[in-house]
């Protein structure tokens, strides 16, 4: 039986405390503009808030970061703004909570199964072991699995819905010890396509993948991060219109509901925020977030809710000349500390054939080596497997 109130597991510390100008970002406020947009919404009420969770120390980072990348990241070090976020104090002390957030929801989720857990988080899924990497600190996905698959045995997969490709797991499987075991290649889903396309992608990993997976054993709890820049509006990308995005979340908890069905008990499963970029109207990402929520308290926990998505049109874009200094242009869609001098823009066209071959061609390069370097890993495991079975066989003098 699934409890009728999403856990959520938000403390004020990880939040910016100045909303930072000079980010493109919003993700350091997002946290506290989506609670403050459910309250407004009359939605709050259906969310049980939990504060009293500790920080991550240096150490815990160190699961899935170089010592050195940790260390200065905290003290304020140049590497410190890899993350192509402005650095502070406070930025980097709430960093701590946020990766504790996504840690305890998750666990929450493996102890208590028949709640739905909550961390109102991003900025993690493209953090490499040296290095932060676009708006994302330090790998919280790797860290969380890790230290879930030391403490109690636990496997687990991410449904990652965001509009970029999520490199973050695989970029450490050669770093993070345990990782492999903790969320096994082929588990950190990232669908491709658009619209109809992706929406089928979705489904067939979560219905010939994941659930035979989880009916076998092999995967013992679910991590759903619908990013709201897959939404075609997005200002960076966008693979799906309002009818797609929608249906994504409608299908991923109603799937949920299946699966409790099947096992017969509650599917361990948390969600999370990830991406999301608007810079003339904030509130369109809130409520695509809003909209995966309220979808899991209809489909998954049975609930009515009144609530419509508002998403705005992305506005028209002129582009400056670029023979105009970058400093005099009137370009309102990228901030002036996350382009440098003299580079030339993202320009988020709102022609979706432009923006379709735009993220093509830079998302199949990743995947490509995403693609190799799977493969490369599995013949490794198969090679190994092979040698350590024949070698087990001569031992016991049967081959």
């Amino acid at each position: 039986m699934r409890s009728s109130k999403i856990k959520v597991f938000y403390t004020p510390k990880q939040v910016l405390k100045q909303d930072a100008k000079r980010n493109f970002s919003k993700s350091p406020m997002k946290p506290k503009l989506l609670l403050e947009y459910l309250e407004e919404k009359g939605l709050i009420d259906n969310f049980e808030i939990v504060s009293g969770f500790r920080p991550f120390s240096n150490n815990e980072f160190m699961i899935a970061h170089t010592k050195d990348y940790v260390n200065g990241f905290f003290d304020g070090a140049p590497i410190a703004r890899s993350n192509s976020l402005d650095w502070s104090e406070q930025f980097a002390n709430s960093v701590r909570y946020t990766n504790a957030s996504l840690f305890e929801a998750i666990r929450n989720s493996l102890v208590h199964p028949e709640q739905v857990s909550f961390s109102p988080t991003s900025g993690f899924h493209h953090a490499t072991p040296n290095h932060g990497r676009g708006f994302c600190t330090f790998s919280g996905q790797v860290i969380a699995s890790v230290k879930l698959y030391r403490t109690y045995g636990s496997v687990g997969a991410y449904v990652d819905l965001d509009g970029h490709y999520g490199n973050s797991i695989e970029d450490a499987r050669g770093f993070a010890k345990d990782l492999n075991k903790a969320v096994p290649v082929g588990f950190n889903f990232n669908p491709h396509g658009y619209n109809q396309q992706y929406y089928n992608n979705l489904m067939k990993f979560l219905t010939r993948k994941l659930q035979p997976a989880i009916l076998a054993g092999k995967i013992d709890y679910v991590v759903f991060c619908h990013g709201a820049d897959s939404h075609e509006a997005d200002m960076l990308h966008g693979q799906c219109s309002t009818e797609f995005w929608v249906k994504c979340s409608k299908f991923f908890w109603s799937w949920v509901k299946d699966m409790d069905e099947l096992l017969g008990r509650p599917l361990p499963v948390s969600c999370s925020l990830f991406g999301g970029y608007r810079q003339d109207d904030y509130t369109s990402v809130l409520s695509l977030h809003t909209t995966d929520l309220v979808e899991c308290m209809r489909n998954l926990l049975g609930l009515e809710i009144d609530y419509t998505t508002e998403v705005t049109e992305l506005p028209k874009y002129e582009p400056p000349s670029w023979s105009t200094p970058y400093s005099q242009s009137n370009n309102n869609y990228m901030s002036r500390s996350y382009i440098k001098p003299n580079e030339r823009p993202y320009v988020p066209s709102t022609d979706m054939g432009v923006r379709k071959q735009n993220l093509n061609r830079a998302e199949q390069v990743m995947r490509e080596q995403r693609e190799k370097e799977a493969e490369r890993d599995r013949r490794n495991e198969e090679e190994f497997e092979t040698f350590y079975r024949i070698r087990v066989q001569r031992m016991e003098g049967k081959g």
